[in-house]
């Protein structure tokens, strides 16, 4: 593997409220998101894919800025930002939220919180979707206010997630269901906690309100509720979120794809395009998939060495696909599934060729290998 430039530590790339926190379990490799530092593994990424499936982990997700949307016409810019239909979106339910561009192009993918009936956030991991509110605030005239909020999640992830949560609030969390969440306070701090995660394993999110004030008593809170449960401070484990079918973005989407190419087997797309509030790309999108698209991002199975684990460094770019001695596509992202006992990846190719067991060539480090498309997610 070639060797890894170092990470210059200076004041032009911004800190989690978080960071000092984070940092002090022995960061071993950080990465750029948001214009903010951010962990990506504290040790073998493989023991702690491990300690989430197990046991449970504990991650500074505080790169996921806030982009706080209130006021009195709070609802009707928030819809007009993505295309899924808000109109039964209730106070304290969450909804995975596509934002697209007026030509239909992915611009973030956060989770969107209503946390007041006038009061909503976007958790999003790129930069690009403030500005983009602020402009589409000011052009729309809409009575707002936009703002970066001073709020930071942290994720709590894994097998034992649930008793960790119960031991920090109370029994009410079990009832909790997927996407929706609930206001606590917690030691003098207010927090939402959502069930939410970037794995499958399960999980939730806490998210504190004067992340830059109490940020360091929130973590020490959640560190010591989880010592009983073998908690362990990772970065975002990559290996679970593909056998998942969890796509990244600036990976596995960005602003050259649309939501038929990357979001295809999401069963509310086609519905909620046709949705009666307008939105950003609604006519754009409404022909995408009236006319069809030209390529799908689809899951693949890799034979040969193992890939690593993907934030180990063992991926810098993507990898070339082939099929029939003819360049067709990418492979985004991917690594070496333990549980699966084989290598694992997300592949953009041309639409002929996204059937399940199509073959085809991949460039990987290795050498060129046989490639299967499969059935994602690849676990559930």
């Amino acid at each position: 593997m070639t060797r890894q430039p170092e990470m210059l530590m200076y004041t032009r790339i911004r800190k989690s409220p978080y960071f000092h926190a984070a940092g002090r379990h022995g960061v071993e490799a950080y990465s750029v998101v948001n214009h903010q530092y951010h962990p990506r593994r504290y040790g073998d990424p493989v023991e702690e894919y491990w300690a989430l499936v197990n046991d449970v982990t504990l991650w500074d997700v505080g790169a996921e800025r806030q982009v706080e949307i209130s006021g009195p016409d709070a609802f009707e810019l928030t819809n007009m930002l993505t295309l899924r239909d808000l109109s039964t979106l209730e106070v304290i339910q969450c909804k995975y939220a596509l934002i697209t561009t007026q030509d239909g192009g992915v611009l973030s993918d956060p989770i969107l919180l209503r946390v007041g009936e006038q009061r909503f956030w976007f958790s999003t991991a790129e930069a690009t979707l403030l500005p983009w509110a602020l402009a589409t605030a000011h052009w729309t005239g809409l009575d707002v206010e936009v703002k970066e909020a001073d709020v930071g999640p942290v994720q709590v992830q894994g097998n034992k997630a649930t008793e960790v949560m119960v031991d920090l609030f109370d029994e009410s969390i079990r009832d909790m269901r997927h996407y929706w969440s609930k206001r606590y306070a917690l030691d003098g701090m207010d927090v939402v906690v959502s069930r939410t995660g970037f794995t499958n394993v399960g999980g939730f999110e806490i998210y504190l309100e004067e992340a830059s004030k109490y940020a360091d008593q929130l973590w020490q809170t959640v560190l010591q509720a989880g010592q009983p449960y073998r908690m362990r401070v990772t970065g975002p484990v990559h290996i679970n979120r593909m056998e998942a079918g969890i796509l990244s973005y600036d990976a596995d989407m960005t602003l050259d794809t649309n939501p038929f190419e990357v979001a295809f087997h999401y069963p509310w797309l086609e519905r909620e395009i046709d949705q009666e509030t307008p939105f950003i790309g609604q006519p754009a999108l409404q022909k995408i998939r009236d006319e069809g698209v030209d390529r799908k991002l689809v899951g693949v199975e890799i034979e040969g060495a193992s890939l690593g684990s993907y934030n180990d460094g063992s991926m810098p770019e993507a990898f070339p696909v082939h099929y029939d001695n003819q360049h067709v596509g990418f492979v985004s992202s991917a690594c070496y599934s333990p549980r699966r006992e084989k290598n694992i990846g997300f592949a953009m190719v041309p639409v002929r060729l996204s059937e399940n067991e199509t073959i085809l060539q991949v460039e990987t480090p290795h050498g060129a290998e046989s490639a299967t498309v499969v059935d994602k997610p690849f676990l559930s």
